[in-house]
């Protein structure tokens, strides 16, 4: 499968590096602090920003306060974040004007992360402080399009989370499933246009003024 587009949009976790451990153990944390019952066994819903998962296991609770603690908590936990597969690759050929990084993760620790993981820093990021409504809804990615200054509909994003796949949708564009923290059939029903198992095999390369990517569907 071969797909043109004007610039690619990456989800971070579950895209390109796993830190699922590290969340769960720091969010079980954070729970115990606030006296959340069965703190230990405590899912968190992946690709859902921070504050809407504050709200949900601890309603009312100080927005600020509970921020910083889960931030510093995840920061401090970064030893053992996992570039995933075919990712440098990938990102080593892009150029830099046509991708962004568009996460549910604040800045701070976005930026922790692809630093822990020896990964670049993009020079276009949307973060879920940096946006008013988070994923499912249209705003990251609309957003994450506006900064590399194209259209939604031009874009191609890469998710691994139903909340993800959805959003990119809701903007106009086209998404590309990596399978990981979720099924293909759970992809798709959030209405995904292809699965792949991994980026390993993706390719991008320029072409008139965008990209053409490369990719064995499953």
């Amino acid at each position: 499968m071969t797909v043109e587009c004007a610039g690619l949009l990456f989800d971070n976790d579950g895209v390109i590096v796993s830190s699922i451990a590290s969340v769960n153990r720091c969010w079980r944390r954070w729970a115990a602090h606030y006296g959340v019952p069965n703190a230990e066994k405590v899912e968190i819903a992946h690709g859902t920003r921070a504050v809407e998962i504050m709200q949900k296991l601890v309603p009312g609770v100080d927005v600020a306060e509970g921020l910083k603690l889960i931030e510093d908590m995840e920061i401090d936990d970064l030893h053992d974040i996992e570039v995933l597969p075919g990712v440098r690759k990938l990102l080593e050929n892009l150029p830099k004007d046509k991708w962004a990084i568009v996460s549910s993760a604040t800045y701070r620790l976005l930026v922790a992360r692809l630093k822990g993981a020896d990964l670049p820093v993009p020079e276009f990021i949307v973060s879920g402080d940096r946006v008013v409504k988070g994923k499912p809804h249209a705003e990251p990615y609309l957003k994450g399009a506006a900064m590399i200054g194209v259209a939604a509909g031009d874009c191609l994003v890469i998710e691994d989370a139903p909340s993800g796949v959805k959003a990119g949708k809701a903007a106009g564009c086209r998404v590309l499933g990596v399978l990981g923290t979720h099924t293909a059939e759970e992809l798709r029903e959030a209405g995904v246009d292809w699965v792949v198992g991994s980026l390993v095999g993706v390719t991008a390369v320029g072409f008139g003024g965008g990209l053409r990517v490369s990719f064995e569907a499953l």
